[in-house]
């Protein structure tokens, strides 16, 4: 592992495609999302009116999967739990909100709501949220997540890693996860520039160097 800086490429990476419908109520929202089957790539994003569904690219998926993987080697290398939530619709209509992310875990909650669905409107909110958003996005996530109580979000548009920490009502950017203090951003930077020639050997490599990096703990 080599890079020490965000992932810089000569290529456009290809984002993804993104319908913003606006002026539409709770109720209307929730015609689409149930009108829309199951088994559907399309993500909906819902804030106060607005509706963003997101049709995600390849790009995003290669990206969006590394870092899930990322996130449980961290998790089981660290000894921790965790509940993945995946992009399970997260509906807040209370806040006139909801959310499809790509994806959302517990880790310091896991034990309160291990083995049961989750209900938002008793449980706390999932720990830590990822969003890999290559093209732009007229919802401000940043604002959505933080109103839901969302303690971690981090952020990723194809070269840099955004962590932002929960502080009051509103995020703070940080250099370093708040669950995973000790990894740098270099180590995702790191692993997802292997992981585009050699996933497998990235996988391997990056178990060895979490392992390490506890051990120095």
């Amino acid at each position: 592992m080599v890079s020490t800086a965000p992932l810089e490429t000569q290529r456009t990476l290809s984002g993804e495609k993104r319908v913003t419908l606006h002026g539409l109520n709770w109720q209307a929202y929730q015609q689409i999302l149930h009108a829309l089957p199951q088994t559907r790539a399309a993500r909906l994003t819902y804030d106060r009116g607005t509706l963003e569904i997101t049709m995600p690219s390849e790009n995003h998926e290669f990206f969006l999967h590394l870092i899930e993987l990322f996130v449980r080697i961290l998790v089981v290398e660290s000894g921790m739990k965790i509940k993945t939530m995946g992009s399970t619709t997260l509906d807040r209509e209370d806040l006139n909100r909801g959310s499809e992310p790509d994806c959302a875990y517990y880790i310091q909650n896991q034990p309160k709501v291990a083995g049961r669905n989750v209900d938002l409107a008793q449980d706390p909110p999932p720990d830590l949220l990822v969003e890999v958003d290559i093209t732009h996005t007229d919802i401000d996530k940043n604002r959505l997540y933080a109103a839901m109580g969302v303690p971690e979000f981090w952020r990723y548009n194809g070269r840099e890693w955004l962590i932002y920490q929960l502080q009051g009502e509103s995020y703070t950017e940080v250099d370093r996860s708040p669950t995973f203090t000790w990894v740098e951003k270099t180590e995702l930077y790191c692993f997802l520039e292997q992981a585009q020639q050699d996933e497998v050997q990235a996988e391997i490599d990056f178990r060895a160097r979490v392992k390490e990096l506890r051990k120095q703990l």
